[in-house]
């Protein structure tokens, strides 16, 4: 059977704007020479010294749950013979950041991973690349080729599936076995691959680690505010339109990060398994995860999916969760039953043929039902779309849309 494709394809090109500190620089090119002239070496950091970095800071994962970068690597210290595990299998297709990290900075996210390594005592790095990017893992290749050192590298390609870069997923890739979520009680920094502590993170968080442990807090500092210090990368992206990959500091007012195109519009806050948010909101907010948290739109991955005014964004809504439904591993049933019904309805509502009142139910009975996180986030965008976009849903529902008449009247 087909699954059904994205409405927003997995890009082969990115715009990838310098930055004022992961992408300070990228004009300079990828090659390790051109990072160690730019960085210098990667010094020697103890495990204290390591915990205190990201500690001082306050580091927090950016694949999306936003978890704090030295609870993962204390608990993974804590047994013996700890694993490390880069991500970059980015299996959103509307996310390029890691990809452009990939694309870019290699170096500094391998630095960061290298010196993980050897403050956990750790002779085992993994990187686990998507093969619907191949020019990323071209990329990696040639950055590992350049490399010597005493942390044996291996490299592992994941499935072109949206949830194959799930956690579990990527531990059971590396296991021999399906590239699939499967259910786990405990943490994969306690609990990881072949039960040893596995110390995961996505690209851009190595990429922070490693830019912590080659400049130092205060450098690090410069950057953000006092209470959420540093940069996140965010993916700018419309559908039909290659991504731009920006790196702002915390504490930027978001409209300033948006095109001017899209003021105005209402925007995708996090990607498919993000939030809808209006114009005022996105024009009020600053790139903060606590604060736009707060707002009812987390940053999640850091995807501002920005469709243009010919575009609906029930219809676009419907045609996100219907590929999300065909994503799943299929191994529960909020999986295998819920996220087909609920494609049903939101796509009964897209097309004016039912109402708002059973996608709500059916976004409600999935939630926190299912062995990942996957029926979660399906359920977070349409549950957003109704409360967000109730307008808009009210049009549909009444088998209209505002978008359709202002094309007619325009």
């Amino acid at each position: 059977m087909t699954r059904p494709t994205s409405p927003v394809p997995v890009p082969h090109d990115i715009s990838i704007h310098p930055g004022p500190a992961l992408l300070e620089g990228v004009a300079d090119g990828p090659s390790l020479a051109a990072h160690r002239q730019q960085y210098g070496d990667l010094p020697a950091v103890g495990l204290p010294d390591l915990l205190r970095l990201v500690r001082g800071v306050g580091l927090r994962g950016r694949g999306g749950a936003a978890f704090p970068f030295a609870v993962k690597l204390e608990a993974a210290s804590r047994r013996r013979r700890p694993v490390v595990l880069v991500n970059l299998s980015e299996g959103e297709p509307a996310s390029a950041k890691d990809s452009a990290l990939a694309l870019a900075r290699p170096h500094l996210v391998l630095d960061g991973a290298v010196a993980a390594a050897r403050a956990l005592g750790s002779r085992e790095l993994h990187l686990v690349v998507t093969g619907e990017r191949p020019r990323v893992r071209l990329s990696v290749r040639q950055a590992l080729e350049e490399r010597g050192g005493d942390v044996a590298v291996h490299v592992h390609t994941a499935a072109p599936r949206f949830v194959a870069g799930q956690a579990r997923a990527v531990i059971e890739l590396l296991s021999g076995r399906p590239n699939l979520p499967v259910t786990a009680w405990t943490p994969e920094a306690v609990d990881g691959l072949r039960g040893r502590p596995t110390l995961l993170s996505n690209a851009e968080t190595w990429a922070h680690v490693g830019l912590l442990v080659l400049r130092g807090e205060g450098a690090y500092r410069r950057h953000g505010t006092d209470a959420e210090p540093g940069t996140a990368l965010l993916t700018l992206t419309s559908p039909g339109e290659d991504p731009h990959v920006r790196e702002v500091a915390y504490g930027t007012r978001l409209r300033d990060v948006l095109p001017e195109a899209a003021h105005g519009l209402p925007a995708l806050v996090g990607g498919f398994h993000g939030s809808w948010a209006t114009w005022p909101t996105l024009a009020s907010a600053r790139v903060s995860v606590p604060g736009l948290a707060a707002l009812g739109t987390p940053l999640g991955a850091g995807v501002l999916l920005v469709p243009d005014a010919d575009t609906c964004p029930v219809e676009l809504t419907s045609r996100i969760v219907t590929f999300l439904a065909g994503q799943s591993a299929g191994r529960c049933g909020p999986c295998l039953n819920g996220l087909p019904a609920l494609a049903a309805a939101v796509r009964d509502l897209a097309t004016g043929w039912g109402g708002a009142a059973r996608a709500g139910e059916l976004a409600a009975l999935v939630r926190g039902r299912g062995a990942c996180a996957h029926p979660d986030g399906t359920a977070r965008l349409v549950r957003s779309l109704l409360a967000t976009l109730s307008h808009e849903v009210a049009e549909h529902a009444a088998g209209g849309c505002t978008h359709a008449s202002a094309a007619v009247a325009s």
